[in-house]
């Protein structure tokens, strides 16, 4: 079974005596913290404007507390391993209290936010989300603190195939590849040999035609080998499950839509509407996640995939009954890391060097011990 459990655990490493093995040897972070903080600023700025521009975004305010009972949470998985933090508001006495709990992402809240900003056919909205995610094991490249652009945009049905899907990831790639020409501009010494440059194109690659490739290896292997050898790469249908009797990824079933049958290039039947962008960090010397993304869920969809996944109960909450009521646009959406993508760009070797949270002290003297220092 233990291909089969590689398969479906989620991020991270998971112990850290394999953290030790994969933070780099004879590191020497080439922005010092001072240089970083302005870099930061910099890159975060380019990517929100560009991201508006070759999207048509606009920034909206976003919510770091929800509604319990709302149902726009995001539980990042379908097997509910990872968890939001629950609290009690008690308010008036009691009186009128509020179950709340803390945003693990704005998946679904921003599909939501479209109808209450009224945003139009072909308009989307950008946030700058702040999320806490508990049951993380905290490594180099995992954090219980977490910091995306959570965007969300009005399509229409016909905008629901692959081929609009394609167009948008590119899109955005030209923004993220944009960021790393504009670092190099702002801090020459970026662009340096040590560690390569992203590629210009993203390669596209179905998860269907990953698993033929490397049929022997679990899924972040796979993910590795593809990346090692293309540099970045886009993953169609995560949540669908293959040949192999398995899904590339536990994907939740109440977003990202990967039941939707799709054709290949070459005529073969798929499924999904959604994917991720990966890389190889020249720095980590590993696969790398920048952002996951996809076409949503219409009222079909969301159905189908509630059955495969046993959570028909779902359709009682207010979202999902929006979304089976029409009362929300249809739209396409996704989240990119900031500080995954940041920690990319400036080369740095943990992700705590460019955003400050908490981490335990084991992992702080590992890192001191290969001369990386995280914020705190």
């Amino acid at each position: 079974m233990e291909k089969e459990v590689l398969d479906l655990i989620g991020p991270g490493i998971g112990n850290y005596e394999d953290v030790e093995q994969i933070l780099p040897e004879n590191y020497s972070s080439i922005l010092n913290p001072k240089e970083t903080q302005i870099a930061l600023k910099a890159i975060k700025d380019y990517i929100e404007e560009n991201l508006a521009k070759e999207l048509n975004l606009i920034m909206v305010s976003v919510p770091l507390i929800v509604d319990r009972d709302s149902g726009v949470n995001d539980y990042l998985d379908r097997d509910g391993s990872r968890k939001p933090i629950d609290f009690y508001i008690d308010n008036d006495h009691g009186e009128h209290p509020i179950y709340a709990q803390i945003v693990q992402a704005a998946t679904k809240w921003k599909r939501m936010a479209l109808k209450q900003f009224d945003m139009q056919l072909g308009e989307g909205i950008n946030t700058d989300m702040r999320a806490v995610r508990k049951d993380y094991f905290l490594d180099h490249d995992h954090s219980a603190y977490v910091d995306q652009w959570d965007w969300e945009k009005v399509i229409t049905e016909n905008d629901r195939n692959i081929k609009f899907l394609t167009n948008t990831v590119k899109k955005i790639w030209k923004v993220i590849k944009g960021a790393e020409d504009y670092s190099h501009e702002l801090y020459p010494q970026l662009d340096t040999d040590l560690y390569p440059n992203l590629p210009d194109e993203l390669t596209f690659i179905h998860a269907e035609d990953l698993l033929a490739m490397y049929p022997d290896l679990p899924r972040k292997k796979r993910e590795t080998e593809i990346v090692k050898k293309y540099g970045a790469v886009f993953i169609y249908g995560i949540g669908w499950t293959l040949k192999d009797g398995y899904p590339h990824e536990m994907r939740a079933a109440d977003y990202d839509d990967w039941v939707t049958e799709t054709t290949s290039e070459d005529g073969r039947l798929m499924h999904g509407l959604n994917g991720d962008i990966l890389v190889w960090n020249p720095v980590t010397q590993r696969r790398h996640e920048l952002t996951s993304m996809g076409i949503r869920v219409n009222p079909d969809t969301l159905v189908k995939q509630l059955s495969i996944t046993d959570q028909m109960h779902f359709l009682d909450m207010p979202y999902h009954k929006a979304i089976m009521n029409n009362e929300i646009p249809l739209s396409i959406g996704g989240g990119i890391g900031q500080s995954r993508t940041t920690m990319l760009i400036l080369k740095k070797a943990h992700i705590g060097e460019v955003s400050v949270t908490v981490w335990p002290d084991k992992l702080k003297n590992l890192c001191a011990n290969k001369n990386i220092f995280v914020l705190e």
